[in-house]
């Protein structure tokens, strides 16, 4: 089995302060246990929470707007220039571009596939080779644990102002935990759609789950 994505370097096209915006913005991240996400979760059934932190989407348009608008304008760009559909940006506010933080080594990202069909992610910190916080997914579709996915699995480092573009929906992946306690990890995560899967495909659950909505 194989699994692909797209990259773009993107680090000189953001503002000359980004990384300062980006250090700020996860200093005030949402950081606690987070419970599984129905519907996409391929966690262990034995883990309920995984400890992560969140900058909200509307987090993001106060203190990151140039992300914001990179999302509904140069990265959409990019985006639709690998698809063969039309790609739109999310028009629902709350989840259309957020930041996932990771600091210490006790927080990783939950193990899970995705309900977009493509998925922009922006690194925004450099982590050396064997320092953690890889991106890694299973070839396998079926994995349903951590354990499950690094039995066979592409592993993708991050890399400050790396750009890639993937379709999660049906390989399981998460980020691995940091191996320092100092270190921190901050990645944009962009859902996109299309005409075959609009937004409107994505599982209420979801919302029900992340706003309360009924």
């Amino acid at each position: 089995m194989s699994f692909d994505w797209t990259e773009f370097d993107v680090s000189n096209q953001l503002p000359g302060s980004w990384q300062r915006d980006v250090a700020a913005a996860a200093a005030e991240a949402d950081c606690r246990e987070f419970s599984r996400t129905p519907v996409l979760s391929r966690e262990a059934q034995d883990v309920q929470y995984i400890s992560r932190g969140r900058v909200h989407a509307d987090q993001v348009r106060r203190s990151l707007p140039w992300l914001y608008r990179f999302y509904r304008e140069n990265f959409l760009k990019l985006a639709a220039s690998i698809s063969a559909e039309a790609v739109m940006p999310a028009s629902d506010e709350r989840y259309g571009v957020v930041l996932n933080i990771q600091h210490g080594t006790l927080m990783r990202f939950e193990c899970h596939i995705d309900s977009n069909p493509l998925t922009g992610l922006l690194f925004l910190t450099d982590h050396a080779r064997g320092a953690g916080g890889e991106l890694v997914f299973a070839y396998d579709e079926d994995a349903d644990s951590v354990a499950a996915v690094e039995r066979d699995c592409a592993v993708i480092r991050p890399r400050a102002g790396l750009l890639i573009f993937f379709d999660g929906r049906r390989h399981p992946h998460y980020a691995r935990p940091l191996r320092s306690e100092s270190e921190v990890r901050a990645v944009a995560v962009m859902n996109f759609y299309t005409g075959a899967q609009p937004e409107s495909t994505r599982p209420p659950q979801l919302n029900r789950h992340l706003y309360g909505d009924e």
